[in-house]
């Protein structure tokens, strides 16, 4: 009798609830969170002025004036449609960028329907075309499939291919994969990367391995104002690795952030970021050292709008 009753199931114990999957996003942006902590590199004197004359249109100016390259100037004009999907993406969208050298640089975001994506990037070195490139992606409720052509070329029979792919497997974890193939007169070869990301509550690990190299990352948000973040490159073709360690300081109470780094190549670095609120500018203070080179520069930007 006791044999009958032992299977009986606890009907009163609570279903655990599956987490839905979402969208893993651009695979361009895996390893965006790491990145973010890390500081820019900064030299010389900046001095960049924002516009925007409505809720469409915004103008830039950057006066560049550098201590170890060429000073520059650069004009910069976006334009954003009506169609927005999130506070960061708004569709159409076309941006343009030209410097005192004449380079030109333009983007076309176009939302084609509810799921597909385009974009057209066009590079130009002064009166010489350098990078025209084609983008379709394709994003599902839990996965992405992106299609880049890159510098097509008929008469030269030249071309660059890539392909990515990504799948939320769990609510938490992410798996995909890219493939790059060119091909040019007297060489064509394709590779071939795998990748995955998993995300937890305060942190993000990312691997990247493929025939070239391996790339990995770890993100971790201790707090509300301190960030950290780790990064690993390996390069099988040049027998090189380095290793990065980033953090980032946020305080609010002071409008501060700071951004620190220290890599394997013997390079410290800061960049300090101070909001003079109620006016709409920005102070920007950064110094870099490479011990190993015995290199320093410093930097200093001001942003106005």
């Amino acid at each position: 009798m006791g044999n009958v009753l032992a299977p009986v199931l606890d009907l009163h114990r609570p279903l655990r609830r599956q987490e839905p999957l979402t969208n893993p996003g651009s695979f361009d942006e895996l390893h965006r969170k790491c990145k973010e902590v890390f500081p820019q590199q900064m030299e010389g004197v900046k001095l960049i002025l924002n516009k925007a004359p409505n809720n469409h249109f915004q103008v830039t100016h950057t006066v560049h004036m550098s201590t170890v390259g060429q000073s520059s100037y650069h004009f910069n004009t976006t334009y954003v449609g009506d169609r927005q999907l999130s506070p960061t993406e708004t569709f159409p969208m076309l941006v343009g960028d030209i410097d005192s050298c004449g380079s030109l640089n333009a983007q076309v975001l176009h939302l084609v329907a509810e799921r597909i994506r385009t974009k057209a990037v066009f590079q130009t070195q002064q009166a010489r075309f350098v990078t025209w490139q084609f983008d379709g992606e394709l994003r599902g409720d839990d996965y992405t499939a992106t299609l880049t052509l890159s510098n097509p070329d008929v008469l030269s029979q030249s071309v660059i291919v890539v392909a990515h792919f990504l799948q939320s497997v769990t609510s938490r974890l992410v798996l995909g994969g890219e493939m790059v193939y060119h091909r040019r007169p007297g060489e064509e070869g394709a590779i071939v990367t795998l990748a995955g990301k998993y995300t937890a509550r305060k942190w993000v690990a990312t691997l990247n391995i493929g025939y070239g190299g391996a790339h990995a990352s770890y993100y971790h948000r201790a707090n509300e104002q301190v960030q950290v973040g780790v990064e690993l490159e390996a390069n099988t073709r040049l027998q090189d690795t380095t290793f990065a360690f980033g953090y980032q300081l946020n305080l609010p109470p002071a409008n501060v952030v700071f951004r620190g780094l220290l890599d394997s190549n013997w390079c410290v670095g800061g960049v300090l970021e101070k909001k003079l609120l109620p006016l709409p500018v920005t102070l920007a203070l950064g110094a870099f050292l490479n011990h190993w080179k015995n290199r320093f520069h410093c930097g200093f930007s001001v942003i106005v709008g």
